[in-house]
């Protein structure tokens, strides 16, 4: 039986990585194995000095599209811990896997640069994105680099409203209904 895939999209500092943990941890304990992908953890493996180009972006986003495909093949869900920027990325997803489910973590960019300013526990990703963006040595998505938000997502949760354990438990509820757990 095919797994299911879930990403989570949003602008960097949106909440993706807290609420992918919770809900891992949530499926977990209803019984239900996950994976996290996160494009944090495979750009550290893949290009270890980031340079976050869009030709890096391609690169990194192929890997995440080849994992996950495989994965989800052998029984393995999946939830994306992935800002992935380009619409194209997760449609290309959608199209292939047939348990897909969309989530867009809305969440304006000043609250995210305040949030990532602030941040302790990066989950792999860089520190001081939004900072060395403002001084023009990276781009950011929404910062540079362009951010295409989701045209039809299943859900839309509001993390400048919604704390990440509330997001957690309306995606396992989406998720819960999607897949009868």
């Amino acid at each position: 039986m095919e797994g299911w895939c879930l990403w989570l999209t949003g602008l960097p500092g949106s909440g993706k990585s807290t609420v992918a943990r919770i809900l891992c941890d949530k499926l977990k304990n209803n019984g239900v194995n996950a994976q996290v992908v996160s494009s944090d953890g495979i750009r550290r493996v893949i290009t270890p000095e980031p340079k976050y180009t869009e030709e890096e972006r391609e690169i990194v986003y192929g890997a995440i599209h080849y994992i996950t495909k495989l994965l989800t093949k052998n029984g393995v869900n999946v939830i994306i811990d992935a800002t992935g920027n380009r619409r194209s990325y997760r449609d290309r997803l959608r199209e292939e896997i047939k348990n897909f489910m969309e989530i867009y973590l809305y969440c304006p960019l000043e609250v995210c640069m305040k949030r990532e300013s602030k941040r302790i526990e990066t989950f792999q990703a860089p520190k001081a994105i939004y900072k060395r963006a403002l001084e023009g040595k990276s781009t950011v998505p929404g910062m540079g680099a362009p951010y295409e938000e989701p045209l039809k997502p299943e859900l839309i949760l509001d993390t400048e409203e919604l704390d990440p354990n509330a997001c957690a438990e309306k995606v396992f509820d989406l998720v819960a209904k999607r897949q009868n757990i």
